[in-house]
Protein backbone atom coordinates (compact mmCIF):
# COMPACT_ATOMS: atom_id res chain seq x y z
CA UNK A 1 0.00 0.00 0.00
CA UNK A 2 1.58 3.01 -1.18
CA UNK A 3 2.46 5.84 1.63
CA UNK A 4 0.65 9.08 1.53
CA UNK A 5 2.09 12.08 -0.14
CA UNK A 6 2.99 14.61 2.05
CA UNK A 7 0.37 17.18 3.15
CA UNK A 8 -2.03 14.70 1.85
CA UNK A 9 -5.15 15.33 4.15
CA UNK A 10 -7.40 11.63 4.97
CA UNK A 11 -11.36 12.68 5.07
CA UNK A 12 -12.96 12.61 8.43
CA UNK A 13 -15.96 10.95 6.97
CA UNK A 14 -16.68 7.22 7.71
CA UNK A 15 -17.40 4.82 5.58
CA UNK A 16 -20.82 4.87 3.68
CA UNK A 17 -23.94 2.93 5.45
CA UNK A 18 -22.06 3.48 9.07
CA UNK A 19 -22.51 5.13 12.13
CA UNK A 20 -20.22 7.25 13.94
CA UNK A 21 -21.44 7.48 17.85
CA UNK A 22 -20.54 10.47 19.71
CA UNK A 23 -21.10 10.89 23.19
CA UNK A 24 -25.07 11.69 23.20
CA UNK A 25 -25.74 9.58 20.09
CA UNK A 26 -23.79 6.67 22.32
CA UNK A 27 -26.29 7.73 25.58
CA UNK A 28 -29.50 7.01 23.22
CA UNK A 29 -27.92 3.80 21.85
CA UNK A 30 -27.04 2.87 25.43
CA UNK A 31 -30.72 3.97 26.30
CA UNK A 32 -32.29 1.05 23.98
CA UNK A 33 -29.79 -1.66 24.74
CA UNK A 34 -30.27 -1.70 28.61
CA UNK A 35 -34.19 -1.29 28.18
CA UNK A 36 -33.30 -4.70 25.76
CA UNK A 37 -31.13 -6.34 27.78
CA UNK A 38 -33.34 -5.89 31.13
CA UNK A 39 -36.83 -6.98 29.27
CA UNK A 40 -35.02 -9.87 28.21
CA UNK A 41 -33.33 -11.02 31.36
CA UNK A 42 -37.02 -10.72 33.29
CA UNK A 43 -38.29 -13.51 31.02
CA UNK A 44 -35.34 -15.39 31.66
CA UNK A 45 -33.10 -15.16 28.64
CA UNK A 46 -29.54 -15.31 29.04
CA UNK A 47 -26.39 -13.14 27.17
CA UNK A 48 -23.91 -15.06 25.21
CA UNK A 49 -21.66 -13.73 22.50
CA UNK A 50 -19.69 -14.49 19.49
CA UNK A 51 -17.39 -13.22 16.73
CA UNK A 52 -18.22 -10.99 13.60
CA UNK A 53 -16.67 -13.26 11.28
CA UNK A 54 -17.99 -16.94 10.28
CA UNK A 55 -16.98 -19.03 7.46
CA UNK A 56 -18.79 -18.13 4.61
CA UNK A 57 -20.41 -21.68 4.21
CA UNK A 58 -22.96 -21.04 7.43
CA UNK A 59 -24.63 -18.73 5.18
CA UNK A 60 -24.87 -20.52 1.60
CA UNK A 61 -28.35 -22.28 1.51
CA UNK A 62 -29.33 -21.01 4.66
CA UNK A 63 -29.96 -17.73 4.63
CA UNK A 64 -32.10 -15.63 1.29
CA UNK A 65 -30.09 -16.06 -2.36
CA UNK A 66 -30.42 -11.76 -2.00
CA UNK A 67 -28.62 -11.99 0.71
CA UNK A 68 -25.84 -14.19 0.14
CA UNK A 69 -25.25 -13.33 -3.57
CA UNK A 70 -25.39 -9.09 -3.32
CA UNK A 71 -25.55 -7.90 0.42
CA UNK A 72 -22.94 -10.26 2.59
CA UNK A 73 -19.47 -8.60 3.11
CA UNK A 74 -17.43 -11.88 1.75
CA UNK A 75 -13.15 -12.27 1.12
CA UNK A 76 -10.62 -14.49 1.37
CA UNK A 77 -8.23 -14.60 4.27
CA UNK A 78 -4.18 -14.95 4.59
CA UNK A 79 -5.71 -19.03 5.05
CA UNK A 80 -7.14 -18.87 2.14
CA UNK A 81 -10.30 -19.59 3.59
CA UNK A 82 -13.88 -17.81 2.91
CA UNK A 83 -15.00 -15.71 5.06
CA UNK A 84 -18.31 -13.48 5.81
CA UNK A 85 -18.98 -10.23 8.50
CA UNK A 86 -21.97 -11.79 9.80
CA UNK A 87 -25.20 -10.57 7.75
CA UNK A 88 -27.88 -11.70 10.74
CA UNK A 89 -27.63 -13.56 14.11
CA UNK A 90 -29.61 -17.25 13.84
CA UNK A 91 -27.15 -19.63 12.06
CA UNK A 92 -24.68 -18.46 14.57
CA UNK A 93 -27.20 -19.05 17.34
CA UNK A 94 -27.72 -22.32 15.41
CA UNK A 95 -24.02 -23.30 15.23
CA UNK A 96 -23.14 -22.67 18.76
CA UNK A 97 -26.44 -24.69 20.07
CA UNK A 98 -25.38 -27.63 17.42
CA UNK A 99 -21.93 -27.63 18.81
CA UNK A 100 -22.59 -28.31 22.99
CA UNK A 101 -26.22 -29.54 21.81
CA UNK A 102 -25.67 -32.48 24.31
CA UNK A 103 -24.41 -30.10 27.25
CA UNK A 104 -26.78 -27.81 27.36
CA UNK A 105 -30.33 -27.34 29.13
CA UNK A 106 -33.28 -27.12 26.71
CA UNK A 107 -34.51 -24.92 26.26
CA UNK A 108 -32.04 -22.50 25.85
CA UNK A 109 -33.66 -19.14 26.22
CA UNK A 110 -30.49 -16.81 24.99
CA UNK A 111 -30.49 -13.29 23.79
CA UNK A 112 -27.61 -10.95 22.31
CA UNK A 113 -26.97 -7.58 21.20
CA UNK A 114 -24.64 -7.65 17.79
CA UNK A 115 -23.51 -5.91 15.16
CA UNK A 116 -24.01 -7.29 11.75
CA UNK A 117 -23.07 -6.34 8.38
CA UNK A 118 -24.95 -6.13 4.76
CA UNK A 119 -24.21 -4.38 1.64
CA UNK A 120 -26.95 -2.58 0.68
CA UNK A 121 -28.37 0.96 -0.47
CA UNK A 122 -28.37 3.12 2.74
CA UNK A 123 -31.65 4.52 3.44
CA UNK A 124 -34.15 4.82 6.18
CA UNK A 125 -33.98 2.14 8.66
CA UNK A 126 -31.48 0.37 6.72
CA UNK A 127 -27.53 0.60 7.10
CA UNK A 128 -25.02 -1.27 6.14
CA UNK A 129 -23.73 -1.89 9.69
CA UNK A 130 -26.15 -1.99 12.43
CA UNK A 131 -26.57 -3.44 16.01
CA UNK A 132 -29.58 -6.23 16.40
CA UNK A 133 -31.17 -7.71 19.37
CA UNK A 134 -31.68 -11.46 18.86
CA UNK A 135 -34.17 -13.52 20.80
CA UNK A 136 -34.09 -17.00 20.50
CA UNK A 137 -35.38 -20.61 22.56
CA UNK A 138 -34.35 -23.50 21.18
CA UNK A 139 -35.59 -26.86 22.32
CA UNK A 140 -39.28 -25.81 22.87
CA UNK A 141 -42.43 -26.51 20.00
CA UNK A 142 -45.50 -25.34 21.65
CA UNK A 143 -47.04 -22.16 21.14
CA UNK A 144 -46.17 -21.16 24.44
CA UNK A 145 -42.68 -20.50 23.66
CA UNK A 146 -44.22 -18.62 20.25
CA UNK A 147 -45.84 -16.43 22.91
CA UNK A 148 -43.30 -15.74 24.71
CA UNK A 149 -40.96 -14.65 22.14
CA UNK A 150 -43.66 -12.33 20.99
CA UNK A 151 -44.47 -11.18 24.41
CA UNK A 152 -40.32 -9.93 24.90
CA UNK A 153 -40.54 -7.82 21.89
CA UNK A 154 -43.77 -6.65 23.04
CA UNK A 155 -42.45 -6.15 26.28
CA UNK A 156 -39.40 -4.27 24.98
CA UNK A 157 -41.42 -1.55 23.52
CA UNK A 158 -43.58 -1.09 26.37
CA UNK A 159 -40.88 -0.74 28.63
CA UNK A 160 -39.52 2.69 26.71
CA UNK A 161 -42.92 4.22 27.20
CA UNK A 162 -44.66 2.87 24.55
CA UNK A 163 -48.38 2.27 24.33
CA UNK A 164 -50.00 -1.09 22.23
CA UNK A 165 -51.76 1.56 19.58
CA UNK A 166 -48.40 2.64 18.99
CA UNK A 167 -48.07 -0.57 17.27
CA UNK A 168 -49.20 -3.66 15.67
CA UNK A 169 -48.38 -7.48 16.06
CA UNK A 170 -48.72 -9.06 12.90
CA UNK A 171 -48.74 -12.62 12.79
CA UNK A 172 -49.02 -15.30 10.18
CA UNK A 173 -47.98 -18.85 9.75
CA UNK A 174 -45.54 -20.35 7.18
CA UNK A 175 -47.51 -23.52 7.07
CA UNK A 176 -50.19 -21.42 5.37
CA UNK A 177 -48.18 -20.74 2.79
CA UNK A 178 -46.88 -24.42 2.61
CA UNK A 179 -50.42 -25.45 2.51
CA UNK A 180 -51.70 -22.61 -0.41
CA UNK A 181 -48.40 -23.72 -2.50
CA UNK A 182 -50.13 -27.14 -2.59
CA UNK A 183 -53.10 -26.16 -3.31
CA UNK A 184 -52.01 -24.11 -5.85
CA UNK A 185 -49.83 -26.66 -7.62
CA UNK A 186 -46.51 -24.43 -6.75
CA UNK A 187 -43.14 -26.15 -7.79
CA UNK A 188 -40.75 -27.19 -4.81
CA UNK A 189 -37.91 -25.22 -6.77
CA UNK A 190 -40.73 -22.32 -7.08
CA UNK A 191 -41.39 -22.22 -3.53
CA UNK A 192 -38.60 -20.09 -1.92
CA UNK A 193 -38.50 -17.57 -4.61
CA UNK A 194 -42.17 -16.82 -4.47
CA UNK A 195 -42.01 -16.43 -0.55
CA UNK A 196 -39.39 -13.31 -0.77
CA UNK A 197 -41.32 -11.97 -3.23
CA UNK A 198 -44.43 -12.04 -1.03
CA UNK A 199 -42.33 -10.65 1.84
CA UNK A 200 -41.43 -7.42 -0.42
CA UNK A 201 -45.59 -7.40 -1.83
CA UNK A 202 -45.94 -3.95 -0.42
CA UNK A 203 -43.12 -2.51 -1.73
CA UNK A 204 -43.56 -3.81 -5.63
CA UNK A 205 -46.06 -1.79 -7.81
CA UNK A 206 -47.29 -4.30 -10.08
CA UNK A 207 -47.18 -7.19 -7.25
CA UNK A 208 -49.34 -9.87 -9.19
CA UNK A 209 -46.90 -9.55 -12.95
CA UNK A 210 -43.78 -9.93 -10.81
CA UNK A 211 -45.68 -13.09 -9.47
CA UNK A 212 -46.71 -14.03 -12.80
CA UNK A 213 -42.97 -14.30 -13.73
CA UNK A 214 -42.09 -16.57 -11.69
CA UNK A 215 -45.20 -18.65 -11.67
CA UNK A 216 -45.57 -19.11 -15.34
CA UNK A 217 -48.74 -16.38 -16.19
CA UNK A 218 -50.84 -14.29 -14.69
CA UNK A 219 -54.03 -16.36 -14.36
CA UNK A 220 -52.21 -18.90 -12.01
CA UNK A 221 -50.78 -15.63 -9.98
CA UNK A 222 -54.37 -14.05 -9.57
CA UNK A 223 -55.64 -17.48 -8.27
CA UNK A 224 -51.63 -17.36 -5.50
CA UNK A 225 -53.53 -14.05 -4.59
CA UNK A 226 -57.07 -14.70 -4.37
CA UNK A 227 -56.55 -18.10 -2.25
CA UNK A 228 -54.20 -16.21 0.06
CA UNK A 229 -56.92 -13.01 0.49
CA UNK A 230 -59.14 -15.99 1.25
CA UNK A 231 -57.43 -17.17 4.65
CA UNK A 232 -58.07 -14.82 7.42
CA UNK A 233 -56.91 -16.93 10.32
CA UNK A 234 -56.24 -20.25 11.77
CA UNK A 235 -57.08 -22.48 14.85
CA UNK A 236 -53.26 -22.18 15.54
CA UNK A 237 -53.09 -18.42 15.17
CA UNK A 238 -56.24 -18.07 16.99
CA UNK A 239 -54.56 -20.06 20.14
CA UNK A 240 -51.56 -18.20 19.91
CA UNK A 241 -53.74 -14.99 20.63
CA UNK A 242 -55.67 -16.00 23.38
CA UNK A 243 -52.18 -17.34 24.70
CA UNK A 244 -50.72 -13.27 24.41
CA UNK A 245 -54.20 -12.27 25.86
CA UNK A 246 -53.94 -14.10 29.19
CA UNK A 247 -50.15 -11.72 29.16
CA UNK A 248 -52.17 -8.74 28.67
CA UNK A 249 -50.88 -8.31 25.15
CA UNK A 250 -53.99 -7.27 23.28
CA UNK A 251 -52.65 -5.91 19.64
CA UNK A 252 -52.24 -8.70 17.92
CA UNK A 253 -53.48 -8.79 14.10
CA UNK A 254 -53.62 -11.63 12.12
CA UNK A 255 -51.70 -10.91 8.56
CA UNK A 256 -50.91 -13.49 6.15
CA UNK A 257 -49.05 -10.81 4.26
CA UNK A 258 -46.32 -11.20 6.43
CA UNK A 259 -44.42 -14.14 5.32
CA UNK A 260 -39.85 -12.66 6.36
CA UNK A 261 -37.32 -13.26 3.66
CA UNK A 262 -35.37 -15.88 5.04
CA UNK A 263 -36.14 -19.34 3.97
CA UNK A 264 -35.48 -21.22 7.21
CA UNK A 265 -38.96 -20.18 8.47
CA UNK A 266 -41.29 -23.04 9.14
CA UNK A 267 -44.34 -21.89 11.41
CA UNK A 268 -44.97 -18.61 12.89
CA UNK A 269 -44.25 -15.05 11.66
CA UNK A 270 -44.27 -12.21 12.91
CA UNK A 271 -43.33 -8.17 12.72
CA UNK A 272 -44.36 -5.68 15.24
CA UNK A 273 -45.26 -2.99 13.16
CA UNK A 274 -45.03 1.05 13.77
CA UNK A 275 -49.15 2.59 13.54
CA UNK A 276 -47.72 5.98 13.38
CA UNK A 277 -48.73 7.21 9.50
CA UNK A 278 -44.69 9.20 10.12
CA UNK A 279 -42.82 5.62 10.10
CA UNK A 280 -45.24 3.04 8.37
CA UNK A 281 -42.73 -0.22 8.89
CA UNK A 282 -41.76 -3.04 10.87
CA UNK A 283 -39.69 -2.74 14.01
CA UNK A 284 -38.68 -6.06 14.51
CA UNK A 285 -39.29 -9.45 13.16
CA UNK A 286 -39.18 -13.21 13.52
CA UNK A 287 -40.72 -16.93 14.20
CA UNK A 288 -40.31 -20.34 14.03
CA UNK A 289 -37.37 -22.33 12.50
CA UNK A 290 -37.63 -25.36 13.75
CA UNK A 291 -35.60 -27.06 10.96
CA UNK A 292 -32.02 -25.16 10.49
CA UNK A 293 -30.53 -27.15 13.56
CA UNK A 294 -30.52 -30.03 10.76
CA UNK A 295 -27.83 -28.44 8.35
CA UNK A 296 -25.36 -29.31 11.39
CA UNK A 297 -26.30 -32.67 11.60
CA UNK A 298 -28.24 -34.72 13.78
CA UNK A 299 -31.71 -34.38 14.82
CA UNK A 300 -34.16 -31.27 14.52
CA UNK A 301 -34.76 -28.76 17.56
CA UNK A 302 -37.76 -26.63 17.35
CA UNK A 303 -36.72 -23.59 17.85
CA UNK A 304 -38.23 -19.74 17.56
CA UNK A 305 -36.69 -16.28 17.63
CA UNK A 306 -36.80 -12.70 16.38
CA UNK A 307 -34.10 -9.62 15.48
CA UNK A 308 -34.72 -6.39 16.72
CA UNK A 309 -32.46 -3.87 14.69
CA UNK A 310 -31.55 -0.44 16.90
CA UNK A 311 -31.95 1.81 13.63
CA UNK A 312 -35.93 0.81 13.38
CA UNK A 313 -36.13 0.89 17.44
CA UNK A 314 -34.11 4.81 17.47
CA UNK A 315 -36.69 5.96 14.58
CA UNK A 316 -39.68 4.65 16.29
CA UNK A 317 -39.18 6.08 19.56
CA UNK A 318 -38.19 9.64 17.72
CA UNK A 319 -41.39 8.88 16.00
CA UNK A 320 -43.52 8.77 19.34
CA UNK A 321 -40.85 11.12 21.24
CA UNK A 322 -40.10 8.66 23.50
CA UNK A 323 -36.44 9.33 23.81
CA UNK A 324 -35.43 10.33 26.78
CA UNK A 325 -33.40 14.19 27.36
CA UNK A 326 -30.09 13.57 27.49
CA UNK A 327 -27.67 13.35 30.43
CA UNK A 328 -24.06 13.85 30.83
CA UNK A 329 -21.82 11.18 32.65
CA UNK A 330 -20.92 13.86 34.84
CA UNK A 331 -23.47 14.90 37.58
CA UNK A 332 -20.90 17.66 39.09
CA UNK A 333 -18.17 19.73 37.72
CA UNK A 334 -15.85 20.59 40.25
CA UNK A 335 -13.76 24.06 39.46
CA UNK A 336 -10.56 25.13 40.35
CA UNK A 337 -10.41 28.75 41.33
CA UNK A 338 -6.47 28.98 41.47
CA UNK A 339 -3.71 26.23 41.69
CA UNK A 340 -3.30 25.97 45.18
CA UNK A 341 -6.75 24.25 45.25
CA UNK A 342 -6.23 21.81 42.98
CA UNK A 343 -5.31 18.94 45.55
CA UNK A 344 -8.16 19.76 47.67
CA UNK A 345 -10.52 19.68 44.25
CA UNK A 346 -9.73 16.31 43.24
CA UNK A 347 -10.06 14.67 47.10
CA UNK A 348 -12.92 16.05 47.34
CA UNK A 349 -13.72 14.75 44.05
CA UNK A 350 -12.78 11.39 45.13
CA UNK A 351 -14.84 11.87 47.96
CA UNK A 352 -18.01 12.04 45.73
CA UNK A 353 -17.26 9.52 43.40
CA UNK A 354 -17.05 7.21 47.28
CA UNK A 355 -20.65 8.04 47.56
CA UNK A 356 -21.29 7.50 43.35
CA UNK A 357 -21.56 10.56 42.17
CA UNK A 358 -20.06 11.51 38.89
CA UNK A 359 -17.53 13.72 39.07
CA UNK A 360 -15.48 15.95 36.48
CA UNK A 361 -12.78 18.20 37.73
CA UNK A 362 -11.82 20.93 35.88
CA UNK A 363 -7.66 21.80 36.02
CA UNK A 364 -8.03 23.98 33.14
CA UNK A 365 -6.88 27.14 34.96
CA UNK A 366 -9.58 29.49 33.41
CA UNK A 367 -11.73 32.10 34.68
CA UNK A 368 -14.55 30.40 36.39
CA UNK A 369 -17.00 31.87 34.45
CA UNK A 370 -15.56 30.16 31.43
CA UNK A 371 -15.42 26.89 33.56
CA UNK A 372 -18.82 27.39 34.41
CA UNK A 373 -19.86 27.89 30.62
CA UNK A 374 -17.65 24.86 29.62
CA UNK A 375 -19.58 22.48 32.37
CA UNK A 376 -23.03 24.26 30.88
CA UNK A 377 -21.90 23.38 27.49
CA UNK A 378 -21.62 19.72 28.53
CA UNK A 379 -25.54 19.86 30.73
CA UNK A 380 -23.44 18.68 33.84
CA UNK A 381 -26.35 19.76 35.93
CA UNK A 382 -24.06 20.99 38.81
CA UNK A 383 -20.66 22.88 39.64
CA UNK A 384 -19.32 23.55 42.74
CA UNK A 385 -16.03 26.34 42.58
CA UNK A 386 -13.28 25.64 45.05
CA UNK A 387 -10.84 28.16 46.21
CA UNK A 388 -8.99 29.01 49.36
CA UNK A 389 -12.57 30.21 51.15
CA UNK A 390 -13.66 26.73 50.32
CA UNK A 391 -10.55 25.19 51.34
CA UNK A 392 -10.63 26.91 54.96
CA UNK A 393 -14.60 26.58 55.85
CA UNK A 394 -14.66 22.83 54.22
CA UNK A 395 -18.37 24.46 53.24
CA UNK A 396 -19.02 24.48 49.44
CA UNK A 397 -21.35 26.01 47.21
CA UNK A 398 -23.58 23.70 45.26
CA UNK A 399 -24.97 25.51 41.90
CA UNK A 400 -27.87 24.13 40.03
CA UNK A 401 -27.41 25.18 36.56
CA UNK A 402 -30.19 25.01 34.76
CA UNK A 403 -32.75 26.37 37.70
CA UNK A 404 -29.90 28.76 39.18
CA UNK A 405 -30.58 27.87 42.90
CA UNK A 406 -27.45 27.56 45.06
CA UNK A 407 -26.59 25.82 48.50
CA UNK A 408 -23.78 25.76 50.74
CA UNK A 409 -23.11 22.40 52.58
CA UNK A 410 -20.43 20.68 53.80
CA UNK A 411 -18.75 17.87 52.19
CA UNK A 412 -20.64 14.72 53.30
CA UNK A 413 -24.12 16.54 52.29
CA UNK A 414 -23.44 17.11 48.77
CA UNK A 415 -23.83 14.12 47.13
CA UNK A 416 -27.08 13.54 49.20
CA UNK A 417 -28.68 16.75 48.17
CA UNK A 418 -27.86 15.72 44.50
CA UNK A 419 -29.47 12.83 44.20
CA UNK A 420 -32.43 13.91 45.95
CA UNK A 421 -32.77 17.10 43.60
CA UNK A 422 -31.69 14.85 40.28
CA UNK A 423 -34.76 12.38 41.78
Amino acid sequence: MPRMSTGEKLSTESYKGVRDFYPEDQFYQRYIFEHMERVCELFGYEEYGASVLEPAELYKNKTSDEIINEQTYTFTDRGNREVTLRPEMTPTFARMIAARLRDIPLPARWYTIANVFRYERPQRGRLREHWQLNVDCAGADSVYADAEIIAVAHGILISMGAEERDFEIRVSDRRILDALYDATNIAPSMRAQVTRLLDRRAKIDDFEQALAAIVGDITHATHIIRELARTTSTAYLEDLRAKLSLMGINNMVVDTSITRGFDYYTGMVFELFDTSEANRRAICGGGRYDNLLNLFGGDALPAVGFGMGDVTMRDFLETHNLLPAYTPASEVMVCVVDQDSVGHALQLAQDLRREDATVSVNVSGKKIGDQIRHADKLKIPFVIAIGSKERESGRYTIKNLATGAEITLPADRIAEHMFSTLG
